[in-house]
Formats: C-alpha cells, structure tokens, sequence
C-alpha cells in the first residue's frame, strides 16, 4: 500500500460459488502475485487441475504463503499448477510481532518445497535445543539473536508479559514460539508452534510433520492432527483426514494411512486413532484450529470460537468414525 500497490481483498471461500473463483478473479484483474495460506491451497487441490485450465492465470508472477508451515505437496501443486513452474513461491515466515517477514527467499534463492529457505539480510535466526544450545538437523525452538528493524518493545501496559513470552526461557534472545529445523544448507523448516507439538513416549513430533505425511498420500485432500492424553505415551496422536473427491472412507483406507505415517515418519509417529470427516475447523485466513478441535474432542470448554469460518465443521468432530 505504501507503494501505491493495488491490492485486491477476497473475503469469501475459494470454492464458492464455484471452484474456480480465485481463477476467475485472476484472470479479470490480471492478478500478478496472489497471498495466501497452505489450508487454502490444499482446499483448490480437491478439485483437480480442471478448474484451473479453464482461466489465462499468465498475468501471476509470484506465488506467496503465509500463516502456517506449507507441505512439500501443497507447495509443489502450487508451483506446478498455479504457478505453470514460472513462479517463485515466497514461503514467509513472520509474526505481528516482527513487523514484517523474517525468513523468505530472494529472488535468487534456490528452493526446496516446504522450506520457508534462509533469513533476509540483516536478520540472526537460530535454532536452540532446551539448554539454548543451536542445534541442527533436529526440531527446536526458533529464536532471533539480534534486534531488527520492526521488532516488537513492549506489550501495552503488561512490561512484565513481555519479558516473561520473549525474553525469559533464553538470555537476551528473541523467543519466537515456533519450532522449526535448520539443515545442513541453512534453510529453515518451519514446524508449527511449540504448543502445536505433540509428546509422544518422549519424542517431539510436530502436528504438521504428521499433517504433511498424511496428505502426501495421493487419496488425502486435507488433515488435522491432535494429541490426546494417553497413560502410557503422555499423548496419543489422533487425526482428522479429509479425503479427495470421490473417494470413499474404508477401514482398509485407514489401515493404510497410518501406515504410510509410520512409513514417513517412523512407527513412533503412527496415528493411534483416524476419523474421516468432510472438512477441519478453519479460521476465515485457512488456519486450522487445533485448539478448538482438541476442546471439542475432548469434550472440554471450547472457548472463544469467534474466528471459526466454518462452525458446521466442529461439529463433525464430535461425531466422526
């Protein structure tokens, strides 16, 4: 907007009236760069590419993601078929916290489909272990090491909660609530948040790691993954899966994505329960609401459900099989 930008706003779903209406709205206003989250993005993947051959998407240049980690699938259907393998996708890390974005390539970046790559000029990221020790090829807690423009210096008349959310687990580091992975190339894996990890039998596993493993089945559109309290594991990871169009929930279905999990991730990921259902409870951004999920799964107190875009989805939780 400072640039005098035109920016074109889209409140509705992506699917309604038809599938195609992100595609015809491209095409009308010749659309260059087109934000939005992964949940949106596995939701256009349901309907197929069909959709999209019907709309001159020649106009877009560049690709955003934004509000959550994206999986590799998601990210290559976004590259293949939205982009035509012309665009860049500028997966961005950030927060309101931040001011701006974090950790996002440069247009000379090369990319690796998931990652949100390094961070920009001027910025320290790290990963830290427990002890607050950088560690790599492993999860841990996303940390900013020196200050940066735009960054967050106080929360108003709460002096004490600023320092306490920030600054307290590790001395004079910025505590971004994210874990995320750094690998041997310095690009950085964005995991979820740190209360988005589940603790099964002691390990740490991202819910997006097993959300990702399960979509990356061809039969699977969309999923969300909780932890529930479990005597012996501390938690038992259970998933919500939507399936494609057309495709029909068996027990051998289900048998068969919680063995591909195990087969992604290892046997210690492998969901203990899966329930199909016909859509997650989202936020109108495309944020799956793990929170509110768990709550009603749980049959505890769900609280305030004021940015749930589709409360009809909730209500599939409590019944699904």
């Amino acid at each position: 907007l400072l640039l005098g930008a035109t920016s074109i706003i889209y409140e509705g779903a992506p699917d309604y009236p038809k599938p195609d209406r992100w595609w015809e709205i491209i095409e009308k206003y010749n659309v260059t760069l087109l934000y939005t989250s992964p949940t949106s993005v596995r939701l256009v993947m349901r309907y197929g590419e069909e959709w999209l051959k019907k709309h001159d998407l020649s106009s877009l240049r560049l690709l955003g993601s934004v509000g959550e980690p994206i999986n590799p699938e998601a990210w290559i259907w976004y590259y293949k078929y939205i982009g035509n393998e012309k665009c860049q996708i500028m997966d961005t890390w950030w927060q309101t916290e931040t001011g701006h974005f974090l950790i996002s390539p440069l247009p000379i970046t090369p990319l690796k489909p998931g990652s949100a790559t390094k961070p920009l000029p001027g910025i320290s990221a790290d990963v830290y272990n427990e002890e607050g020790k950088p560690v790599q090829n492993m999860g841990g807690n996303l940390v900013i090491t020196h200050p940066w423009p735009g960054m967050l210096r106080g929360i108003y008349k709460a002096p004490e909660r600023y320092k306490k959310t920030y600054w307290s687990k590790f001395p004079n580091v910025y505590l971004a609530g994210d874990v995320a992975r750094k690998d041997d190339d310095g690009y950085f894996w964005i995991q979820g948040r740190a209360d988005d990890v589940l603790n099964v039998s002691g390990h740490r596993i991202g819910n997006s790691e097993v959300e990702s493993a399960l979509v990356s089945h061809p039969l699977v559109a969309e999923a969300a993954v909780i932890g529930k309290p479990h005597e012996l594991k501390g938690e038992a990871i259970t998933a919500y899966v939507v399936l494609k169009k057309d495709v029909e929930p068996t027990e051998e279905l289900r048998k068969e994505l919680r063995e591909h999990v195990a087969k992604e991730l290892g046997k210690i990921a492998r969901p203990d329960d899966i329930w199909f259902v016909s859509d997650v409870p989202k936020t109108r951004s495309g944020k799956i609401m793990r929170r509110i999920i768990r709550a009603k799964a749980l049959g505890q107190e769900i609280g305030d459900i004021s940015t749930l875009a589709n409360p009809e989805a909730l209500e599939e939780i409590s019944k699904a099989k």
